[in-house]
C-alpha cells in the first residue's frame, strides 16, 4: 500500500465532543513547545499506564488512590490529543509508525484501567473484570480489523469514542471514592451485557458493509 493511500491518521465519524476537542486542539497544538516531539506524547502512555497499576494496588486499601487514577487518565487523553497533531503540524512524517504504537499503547492503558476495577473488586466481583477486558479489547479489534478491509478507521460507537469512555471512567472513580465498590456485584456484570449488546450490534453493521462491499466487488467483475 503507498504512503499516500494509509488512511490511519484520518479516523472516519464523529464523537458527540468532537467540535470542542477540535476548538482544544486547534489552540493548543501551536503552544506545545518545540523540544516536545508526538513520539515523547504517545510514548508517555507508558508510565502512565505503569502508574496505574501502582494505583490500583494501593486503592486496595484507600479509594482515595483513585484520583491519582482520574490524574492520569486527564494527562493521557492530552498527550493522546495532541501526539497526531503535533506530527502533522511538524510533518514528522511518523504516520504509521504513530498509528501503531499510539493505538498500541491505548490498548496498554485500557488494560491498566481495567487492572485497577480488578484489584478494588469485591470478592467475587473481579473475574468480571477480565470479561470486560475482553469485551473492550474485541471493540478495537472490530475496529482495526474493519480499517485492514476498507482502508477506512471508525473508532466512535453510537457518538461516543475515548473522549467520553475516559469522562465516565473519572465520574465512576468519583462515585467510587464515596460509595465504595459493594455495587460491583451487580453493575460490572450488568456493564459486561451492555458492552456484548452494542459489540453485537458493532459486529452486526460491520460484517452488512463488508458484505455489501464484496457483492458490488463481485458484480463489478462479473460485468
Amino acid at each position: 500500500m503507498a504512503h499516500g493511500s494509509f488512511a490511519g491518521d484520518r479516523k472516519v465519524g464523529k464523537s458527540i465532543l468532537h467540535a470542542p476537542e477540535q476548538a482544544l486542539q486547534r489552540w493548543g497544538t501551536p503552544r506545545v513547545p518545540r523540544w516536545i516531539e508526538t513520539y515523547h506524547l504517545t510514548l508517555l502512555t507508558i508510565p502512565f499506564s505503569l502508574l496505574n497499576l501502582a494505583f490500583g494496588v494501593l486503592a486496595r486499601q484507600d479509594l482515595r488512590w483513585l484520583w491519582a487514577v482520574s490524574v492520569m487518565i486527564i494527562l493521557q487523553y492530552v498527550t493522546d490529543l495532541f501526539d497526531g497533531a503535533v506530527g502533522r503540524a511538524r510533518d514528522t512524517g511518523l504516520v504509521k509508525w504513530g498509528f501503531y504504537m499510539d493505538h498500541l499503547l491505548d490498548y496498554v492503558f485500557l488494560g491498566s484501567l481495567v487492572f485497577v476495577g480488578y484489584c478494588i473488586a469485591p470478592p467475587g466481583a473481579a473475574p468480571w473484570f477480565v470479561i470486560l477486558l475482553v469485551l473492550l479489547g474485541t471493540f478495537m479489534v472490530s475496529s482495526f480489523l474493519s480499517f485492514s478491509a476498507t482502508n477506512s478507521f471508525e473508532i466512535y460507537i453510537f457518538g461516543m469514542g475515548p473522549t467520553e469512555f475516559r469522562i465516565g471512567v473519572i465520574l465512576l472513580n468519583t462515585i467510587l471514592v464515596f460509595t465504595g465498590t459493594d455495587h460491583f456485584r451487580i453493575t460490572v456484570p450488568l456493564l459486561c451485557g451492555i458492552c456484548l449488546m452494542a459489540l453485537a450490534v458493532v459486529v452486526r453493521r460491520t460484517s452488512a458493509t463488508l458484505w455489501a462491499l464484496d457483492m458490488n466487488a463481485k458484480s463489478t467483475r462479473n460485468s
